[in-house]
Parts: C-alpha cells; structure tokens; sequence
C-alpha cells in the first residue's frame, strides 16, 4: 500500500468531517443532503419503485437496492446525475431530471433510508468466491496496492458512520450492481467518487477479484 493513497484518504476524510462540522452552523452542502421528510418521501418517490422497489428493495440485480442506504448519499447520487457529474446510467440521469428540487430528492432519500433491507439475495451465494472477496474487502492486496474496503465501507460493508455519508452501505447490495460500478469505475465511465478513491482501487482489481467482493457484499443482509 502506498503512503500516497493513504495521505489522500486522510485528506478525504479530514474533508468530510471538517465539512461536517462547518455545516453545522452555517448550514453547508453536508446539511443540505440531510433532514428529508420520510413520510412526503412515500409519495414523492413512486416513480423510483419501478426499478428499486416500493420499499427500497429492487427486484432487479442491475438497479441497487436503496433500502437502508446513507440519506445524503442517496441525495449527492441524485444530485450527480442532474449535473452529470454521474453518468454511467442513462435510465438514471433521466428519471434523476424529474426530481424538482434538492427538497424532494431528500425527502425521498430519508423514505428510502427508513426502509430495512431485505434478508434474502436475488442469486444463491459461491461460498468458496464469497470468502475470497471477504478477505479482499477486509485485508485488501498489499502486493497491487489494495486498500482494503473495510477502511470506508466498515464491517460488512454497512458503512462507517451516519456523518460520513460519502462513502456508501454496499453490505447486501446485488453482485450485479456491483461489479458493473467497480467495472465503470475501473473503465473511468463513473468518476463522481471522493478524490478519485474508487477509481484508484478498482484500476488495481483483477476480473476474479472484482467477480469475489462482489460476491461477499451480496451476501451481506440482515
């Protein structure tokens, strides 16, 4: 592991929760992507049910399940297809563009943040490629330069912290979903991620171990 990419996750993290704390009192961008209303989300985020589900939980392995994820995260991926900052999904950047304003994209967010997680995956588990992908996920590959994802993903991939929304719930996400985002990111199709992390890491991941952390984290529910 390079002493540069673990400076750079530093300064991300140094960033965020600066960002954080100033938000605080001056009612910054982190606040902003905070405090939608759960119930006028129900409403608001009828249109979203055809590809994640009425609860969160998409019944297909190409669209994420967004039950339980970090509100603000759900928000800024709103907010990056709008801009096309994001823009690895073009169903996504269109359905992105009816949401009025950063007021209903939090408070769909907070609906969907409300919801639990399903306990069930789409596909039966390879409990041989899970386990390569859990030691992946936890102790990354020091020979190509792996940062473990542990570090910003914690334990199961269930997040770190609920003030550190930038870096996403991806235990019990579908295998599908993810190998395709590490694979864009590995391509440079998506680039909206915290200091270009994810591209970095995702450059240094093989086929067999994208097709293995990618099998754990599905295997992540409750």
């Amino acid at each position: 592991m390079g002493l540069d990419f673990m400076a750079r996750i530093r300064v991300v993290f140094t960033g965020i929760l600066a960002g954080a704390v100033m938000s605080l009192g001056s009612g910054g961008a982190y606040a902003a992507f905070e405090g939608g209303d759960a119930a006028a989300g129900e409403a608001k985020s009828a249109l979203c049910a055809g590809c994640h589900g009425g609860d969160g939980n998409s019944p297909a392995a190409d669209f994420p399940r967004l039950a339980g994820q970090y509100e603000g995260y759900i928000v800024k991926q709103v907010r990056d297809f709008q801009s096309g900052l994001r823009a690895n999904n073009d169903i996504m950047a269109g359905m992105a563009a009816t949401v009025a304003s950063v007021e209903d994209a939090k408070d769909i967010a907070a609906y969907f943040a409300s919801k639990k997680m399903a306990k069930d995956p789409l596909a039966p588990v390879n409990a041989d490629l899970a386990k390569k992908g859990e030691k992946l996920f936890n102790d990354g590959n020091m020979q190509t330069g792996v940062y473990g994802c542990v570090h910003c993903h914690g334990e199961r991939g269930k997040g770190k912290a609920a003030n550190i929304t930038q870096f996403p719930r991806i235990g019990g996400q579908h295998r599908d979903y993810i190998t395709k985002q590490l694979n864009d990111f590995r391509a440079g199709n998506r680039k909206n991620d915290p200091g270009g992390m994810m591209a970095d890491i995702a450059k240094k991941l093989s086929d067999d171990e994208v097709k293995a952390v990618a099998e754990y984290l599905s295997a992540q529910l409750p």
